[in-house]
């Protein structure tokens, strides 16, 4: 087994048990539709809406409700195993944290570009705002929207 994909179990692992302990401190189960769909998101290497992970996991003939789909995203989300991403504005888009680790988005909104980006200063700040009114962060979605370089109009 190579490095990277001993190091893929781990964060499959280290994901599993998170999503595990947030179930049960919030009194509910980790049925079989839960384990699936967790199992399917930690395949994933790119960025997925709730609709297409539904559509996924049909696909290969596993039996789980669309509600399922959107009531467990959120649960996900606030555990850390996938963090809100960019996508077309008309619908949630998600990531897994553990493929790039927590990074926030840039999104030019003249050509669609889109720059990943991690600010230890930002990060920092969000704990700062957090202290000063007593705010238990758990989650964060962070995207600016611009344009990128090589869409703005040089001034003169």
């Amino acid at each position: 087994m190579s490095y990277s994909s001993t190091l893929m179990n781990e964060h499959a692992l280290h994901d599993s048990e998170h999503f595990k302990d947030l179930l049960a401190a919030k009194g509910l189960k980790y049925t079989a539709e839960r384990r699936q769909l967790l199992e399917e998101i930690l395949r994933l290497r790119k960025h997925f809406d709730a609709d297409e992970l539904y559509e996924l996991i049909k696909k290969k003939g596993l039996r789980i409700s669309r509600d399922t789909v959107y009531r467990t995203l959120p649960l996900l989300l606030e555990c850390g195993v996938v963090q809100k991403s960019v996508g077309d504005g008309r619908r949630e888009y998600f990531e897994r944290t553990s493929v790039k680790g927590h990074h926030d988005h840039m999104v030019c909104i003249s050509c669609g570009k889109i720059i990943e980006f991690n600010s230890p200063e930002i990060e920092a700040l969000q704990d700062v705002v957090c202290k000063r009114y007593q705010f238990k962060l758990l989650f964060h979605d962070h995207r600016l929207f611009g344009h990128c370089g090589a869409c703005q109009t040089p001034v003169n």
